[in-house]
């Protein structure tokens, strides 16, 4: 080992990674948790309400909305707003449901015009016209 040379790309060999010891001990640093996984993980926590004098547990989330819902019916004009709002937001996340209904409805009209133009090229046509 007297002929190792100590040089560009080739440290010493105390300076070298010990055989088993890592060269990052802490590891990778966590990154920024994002806010809609802070917002979930909060949203989603149990909590202990009492409603009508019995104790129940349920998520942030539902307690937050039952306290909307509250507030709102209660006669609190933000509190409405808000409500009306998500209520907005939740039948539009809804949509795309029915959107597949729409799609299928378009297809079936579709067909029938389709069969209407053939009958009408091969001169049976069942549609009386009004002239």
């Amino acid at each position: 080992m007297a002929n190792y040379q100590v040089g560009y790309g080739k440290p010493s060999k105390a300076a070298q990674f010990k055989k088993g010891i890592s060269g990052n001990p802490r590891g990778r640093p966590k990154g920024k948790r994002s806010l809609i996984s802070v917002l979930q993980e909060t949203l989603n926590e149990s909590v202990v309400i009492e409603e009508k004098g019995e104790k129940r547990t349920v998520t942030n989330l539902e307690a937050a909305i039952r306290r909307l819902v509250e507030s709102a019916t209660a006669g609190n004009m933000h509190a409405f707003r808000a409500l009306s709002a998500l209520t907005l937001a939740a039948e539009n996340a809804a949509l795309p449901e029915t959107a597949a209904d729409l799609a299928e409805q378009d297809r079936k009209v579709l067909e029938g015009l389709t069969q209407l133009m053939k009958s009408e090229l091969d001169g049976k046509s069942t549609h009386t016209r009004n002239r």
